[in-house]
């Protein structure tokens, strides 16, 4: 595995970031055991950063790999909508008692779309930045799916962080391409901004194509790391390989090339709209019966529509 320091927070991250929300409770939903096992078996393999968020539900997970794994150096990031001073406090505490943490690693701002949101949200950032001071949190910044976002994080130094979307094709970039999105992560990167990717695969649209979509991301020189979904050991190994610029085997590339997931939504949908409204896409709406319905091209399949649903009729498989 090889690792790189993480912009100018001094953090050493593994080139290969495990995304914990595709084995979480909105996606895979593995067992509680099953499931940090699984994170033990990453770092068995040389995996020591993780990606997760307050609203993956996931922090049991990380729990218990941070109790087997006390000394490894492991970075943890997490991310909030919290908007408030308050609601990023209690964000903030939320994560430190679940993961049983005096620290939280990196703490980002989530889904920021432009400027003008990151300005909306300053109360809750300055509140990061104090508990950076205090040793709470350790580097600060926000997730975007958005080149606005991106290029104005670039220009503010309180931002350490940015975990932006990107992909071979742009897939799911809402305002603007694939060159658009590099030419600003590249001046991001040179202005001493960590950077870590996500959406590598498209949310699985790029499944089709996952040997070169993940090796064209890890050769982007701006980025220190890229974050994928797992949830099997097959997948880590493949992950490992191909972030260490190994090719796969061909057993394992047959073992992990044959899923591919899809948004599931019950025939019995009551239409409130909660999880139309929670989409960063744009990729459900509301149809003639009063359900939901997806535009399966836009749909990077998240999950936030799953965590929206008060009634739990939303999966991805």
């Amino acid at each position: 595995m090889e690792y790189s320091i993480l912009g100018r927070t001094g953090l050493r991250v593994s080139r290969l970031c495990f995304g914990v929300l595709t084995m979480g409770p909105l996606q895979a939903g593995l067992p509680l055991a099953e499931g940090a096992a699984l994170l033990e078996y990453a770092v068995e393999q040389g995996v020591n950063f993780f990606d997760t968020a307050e609203i993956y539900d996931s922090y049991p997970y990380l729990r218990l790999l941070l109790r087997s794994y006390p000394d490894h150096g492991l970075v943890i990031t997490t991310k909030s909508y919290a908007v408030t001073a308050q609601e990023m406090k209690i964000s903030l505490d939320k994560a430190r008692m679940d993961l049983d943490r005096d620290f939280v690693d990196i703490f980002l701002l989530h889904e920021q779309e432009s400027a003008l949101t990151i300005r909306g949200h300053r109360a809750a950032l300055d509140y990061l930045i104090a508990a950076k001071e205090k040793g709470l949190v350790r580097a600060v910044g926000i997730s975007t799916h958005r080149v606005a976002a991106a290029r104005a994080a670039a220009q503010m130094p309180e931002i350490d962080v940015i975990h932006p979307l990107f992909n071979i094709q742009g897939l799911g970039i809402q305002d603007g391409s694939r060159q658009d999105m590099e030419d600003v992560l590249v001046k991001a990167a040179h202005a001493g901004k960590g950077i870590y990717l996500m959406k590598a695969l498209g949310g699985g649209n790029l499944l089709p194509q996952a040997e070169e979509a993940l090796q064209f991301a890890f050769s982007r020189p701006f980025a220190s790391a890229v974050a994928v979904g797992m949830k099997t050991r097959q997948e880590v190994q493949a992950n490992v390989l191909l972030a260490s610029g190994l090719a796969l085997p061909v057993e394992l590339k047959r073992q992990v090339g044959g899923a591919k997931r899809r948004l599931h939504i019950d025939p019995w949908c009551e239409g409130c709209g909660e999880c139309v409204q929670s989409c960063p896409q744009g990729a459900l709406f509301l149809g003639r019966e009063g359900k939901t319905q997806v535009r399966e091209e836009e749909c990077l399949l998240c999950g936030y529509c799953a965590a929206a649903c008060p009634f739990f009729y939303i999966k991805v498989y």
